[in-house]
């Protein structure tokens, strides 16, 4: 499973998993449009779909993050469509497309793109604490137990999402060298169990991360009792 590496003043970039995931964006902006060019009071089959999708995470953040969760579903439904969208991607053949160096796969089997998606989740939900809690979210006072106390939690705050970072590439990666593994022995029928339990595991691992995530917001901006 290599990537085709382009290098260039010293910095790499997987122009492999970058195309790919190019094109999962591009399709969720053509989906998001085709859906919703004509919202209106009587929905049609792709606003009914999109307003459900919405739903179930209003309802979701609501639950667990409160009454002022659903500012945060915009990014928690992108991240849950983008990496859906990015893990069943793994299913498409890409490799009847031949690179010079690496091939085609899912942007979720390489960490590059799970740690830039966990530091962004990082970054977001560090921000949301400070915006609601102030400089009280890190340090509660300057007592030496607070102060190690806080160095701990930070330390934690930073882990959390790099675990998910790791579960989500892992999973994807694994599926994928299994599928290759299969193809090469029986291309016709040994693979295809295998690539219909990927389809769930393309949900579950989307599901996982986003929910984690959103717990993740939660523990930041909810007041402690």
């Amino acid at each position: 499973m290599e990537h085709f590496i382009y290098k260039i003043n010293g910095l790499s970039f997987h122009l492999d998993t970058i195309f790919t995931m190019w094109v999962c964006m591009g399709i969720l902006i053509l989906v998001a449009f085709l859906m919703t060019r004509k919202v209106g009071l009587i929905p049609s089959k792709g606003q009914i779909i999109a307003e459900k999708i919405v739903g179930v995470f209003l309802d979701l953040s609501e639950t667990m993050i409160g009454p002022d969760g659903k500012k945060h579903v915009p990014l928690l439904v992108s991240l849950f469509l983008f990496i859906l969208t990015a893990n069943l991607s793994g299913q498409i053949p890409w490799r009847l497309y031949h690179l010079k160096t690496g091939e085609l796969a899912s942007p979720t089997n390489d960490i590059n793109m799970t740690m830039a998606m966990a530091i962004l989740v990082l970054v977001y939900y560090l921000y949301q604490g400070v915006k609601t809690k102030g400089l009280k979210y890190f340090l509660h006072s300057f007592s030496p137990a607070d102060i190690i106390t806080a160095l701990i939690d930070l330390l934690e705050m930073v882990v959390r999402p790099f675990t998910l970072a790791l579960r989500l590439f892992a999973n994807i990666l694994a599926g994928e060298i299994l599928i290759s593994a299969f193809i090469g022995i029986c291309a016709y029928f040994l693979p295809l169990p295998i690539m219909f339990f990927e389809v769930f595991v393309a949900f579950i691992q989307a599901l996982v991360f986003t929910l984690l995530s959103m717990s993740y917001i939660a523990i930041s901006v909810q007041n402690e009792h």
